[in-house]
């Protein structure tokens, strides 16, 4: 039978804003589209509270311009834009995983994470891995114990970078053996390469998402 043991997730605003972030850079939510507190709600299934604070940190972000009218507008995203928001993501990340490394924090939770994230996509669980792939993230920021650093990456969080026509179970897979491979070489000391194959990871997923904006400008 299949169980996943919990895992820790980022807050409720976190992770509206995550939402939206990514459908802003995917051009779900196109440029000028209009979205109000209860049609977000409505549709991720959360109270208006959360969304309120995710619009906040959009505006802040300038993806969104709030009005009065308790709704926003999508202001919608540039390559620049997100070569900045991923290259940001990079260098924070690499980081902490050079902190864990270096200070040989323990990875107990990190090595149960990939086991339930193998165990998903073997067992064809592939709607549970974007949960998963938040968890190993957040568990990464939370055991390098910059709690600063850690609220910098839990506000850029964008959720599953997929290239365009890319499956799911495909996504899964490469990130999962990126994942696994990244903890391998945090367990042989090995902290250089451990930081850039973080900055790896998410630069791929920077790649990845620039050929889908690519092709909504072509």
């Amino acid at each position: 039978m299949f169980n996943l043991q919990p895992i820790k997730l980022l807050p409720a605003r976190e992770r509206v804003a995550s939402s939206l972030r990514k459908a802003i850079i995917s051009q779900e939510l196109k440029e000028g589209t209009q979205i109000t507190l209860d049609s977000i709600a409505k549709s991720l299934g959360v109270s208006r509270t959360p969304v309120r604070e995710a619009f906040q940190m959009l505006e802040n972000e300038g993806l969104i311009k709030l009005s009065l009218n308790k709704g926003a507008t999508v202001l919608g995203i540039t390559p620049q834009t997100l070569k900045e928001h991923f290259q940001i993501r990079a260098a924070l990340e690499s980081e902490t995983v050079g902190i864990i490394c270096s200070e040989k924090k323990d990875l107990s939770e990190l090595r149960e994470i990939i086991r339930q994230s193998e165990e998903a996509i073997s067992n064809g669980q592939l709607d549970v891995y974007s949960n998963l792939n938040q968890a190993f993230h957040v568990a990464i920021w939370t055991a390098a114990g910059n709690e600063r650093m850690k609220s910098m990456l839990s506000v850029m969080w964008n959720g599953l970078s997929m290239r365009y026509m890319e499956t799911l179970e495909d996504y899964a897979i490469k990130s999962c053996n990126e994942h696994k491979k990244l903890i391998g070489l945090i367990e042989k000391g090995d902290c250089e390469e451990a930081r850039q194959m973080m900055h790896r990871h998410i630069e791929r997923s920077m790649s990845d998402m620039l050929t889908n904006l690519d092709l909504e400008l072509d």
